[in-house]
């Protein structure tokens, strides 16, 4: 590793009724990868946001190259050779690739500079993509794109800048295990080039494998740094936070009773999905792998009438109940929290106690007049019982860290008393902290006699807290395995039988 390139001491920032930022530190050198660690709310997204000019820091100093600088925005950190690709994707999703690539620095023809060159953009585009040894056509929609192509569009993004320090927020949350792959080649090439990188990530075994060195932090402040081959998952944890956490996924004493849930042979009119089957028990947590493309967020939404079904049959409880619409579906005991929280999960300039009770405005009242009074004890009640971190509800969602936004959207549907409960990815870019906290509730939820669906592209995480798992491969069921009698191996060779 070479000389310091960045060196970021005494950062103080605070928000109202919350300090975020208390005396935070950070040293990267050239050619080094730097991971950022803590559970959510421990600042880590703060510090970031703080270089990267979204945020005016209080006190501290930041010297960039032996030189002290405080970006006004995100364009002058970029101009100053400071990327930073961001968990939740903010692209213009009706734009092409490329046009999404270059916006804000668009390429001009020579003669005529009031025109956009879209050949020029083209030509830019297929070089980093080259380089990067990504196969995206620059020419479609970024709306066409799947999340985790999607993404590695802003990976190569961030790239073209030729920037000689790039912030990662969990980049591989939503890419594949090949993706990732990708991903960490791309990482080591920027790496061999003298670029410093900041790498922030909750999967442990990542971390240790790409970094050179970590940084832990705790309620805004700097706990440790070490070189990460000192390092073992255990040890991070419990810098993380604080204790020992003895038991990953915590194991359920009740056992699953009778049928819940039985679908047979339902498919997608518009999407991957074209034919599966599967029985949920009451007091069952069913795990959903498979690989991306493999229909198995198409399987949830079409069983919560999200996205149009085309045959097959849904039975709840013996009865067959239609779910057309999320409307019918929310009525007949469903519940969906998606893949996306930021995109179609929160209602980002809204709080806490809003989002909240967004899917039950029709308990507190009728009409225009709501009780609010009530409302608000409704929303205190699940902020205490699910460990929600705010100063009040009456905070806005947007500020809250990605695993308190995801304990917010798990506590509106809770409000509703679902019987079915439908979790894609429910612990997507959440520390090993909440992660915990979102088992226990799991494991509640099930042992209330519910049923609980959970797609997860961790398997890991599958095998930890599902009784059963379904396997889809090319948008059907390819197999079946008890919890107890799953490996990774057997999945993934399910995962391949129609891939």
């Amino acid at each position: 590793m070479g000389e310091v390139i960045l060196q970021m001491s005494k950062i103080r920032k605070s928000f109202p009724g919350v300090l975020a930022l208390d005396d935070a530190s950070l040293t990267l050198r050239a050619g080094e990868v730097h991971a950022l660690m803590g559970e959510n709310g421990a600042g880590k997204s703060t510090l970031m946001k703080c270089l990267f000019g979204v945020y005016r820091r209080e006190s501290g100093e930041i010297l960039l190259s032996g030189r002290e600088v405080s970006f006004k925005s995100p364009r002058e950190a970029l101009d100053a050779g400071v990327a930073m690709v961001h968990q939740e994707l903010n692209q213009a999703l009706k734009l092409t690739v490329a046009e999404n690539m270059w916006l804000g620095r668009l390429p001009r023809v020579r003669r005529l500079p009031f025109l956009v060159s879209s050949e020029k953009m083209r030509e830019r585009t297929r070089r980093v993509f080259s380089e990067l040894g990504l196969s995206i056509d620059p020419d479609v929609k970024m709306e066409s794109l799947s999340v985790s192509e999607r993404q590695m569009v802003e990976i190569a993004k961030a790239v073209s800048f030729d920037a000689s320090v790039i912030v990662f927020d969990e980049p591989t949350s939503s890419l594949t295990e090949g993706e990732a792959e990708k991903l960490f080649e791309i990482i080591r090439l920027l790496k061999s080039r003298g670029t410093g990188i900041i790498y922030i990530s909750h999967k442990m075994n990542e971390i240790l494998r790409i970094c050179d060195t970590v940084t832990v932090m705790r309620d805004g402040r700097h706990i440790e740094t070490r070189a990460a081959e000192e390092l073992s998952v255990e040890k991070i944890i419990k810098l993380m936070v604080g204790r020992d956490i003895t038991e990953r996924f915590p194991k359920r004493e009740k056992k699953p009773a009778g049928e819940l849930l039985r679908v047979e042979g339902i498919g997608g009119e518009y999407s991957r999905l074209k034919s599966a089957s599967l029985t949920l028990r009451s007091g069952e947590v069913l795990g959903v792998a498979g690989l991306d493309g493999s229909g198995r967020t198409e399987l949830i939404e079409a069983i919560f009438g999200l996205s149009k079904r085309r045959g097959g049959r849904i039975f709840l409880s013996g009865r067959e109940v239609m779910n057309r619409t999320p409307a019918e579906a929310k009525k007949n005991g469903f519940a969906l929290l998606t893949e996306e929280r930021r995109a179609d999960g929160i209602f980002g300039i809204r709080d806490i106690r809003d989002n909240i009770t967004i899917s039950s405005l029709k308990k507190y009242g009728k009409r225009i007049i709501l009780d609010e009074r009530q409302m608000s004890r409704d929303t205190k009640e699940y902020m205490k019982a699910i460990k929600i971190k705010a100063p009040t509800e009456r905070t806005k969602i947007s500020t809250l860290s990605g695993g308190n936004q995801q304990k917010v959207i798990l506590a509106r549907w809770l409000l509703t008393d679902p019987r079915v409960l439908l979790l894609d990815e429910p612990t997507r870019g959440i520390d090993v902290g909440a992660k915990h906290e979102i088992y226990l509730l799991i494991n509640r939820l099930a042992e209330s006699g519910r049923g609980v669906i959970v797609v997860s592209s961790e398997m890991p995480e599958l095998l930890g807290i599902s009784d059963r798992i379904i396997v889809m491969s090319g948008g059907r069921v390819a197999g079946e395995l008890l919890a107890s009698e799953a490996t990774q191996e057997k999945i993934m060779e399910l995962a391949a039988k129609y891939a």
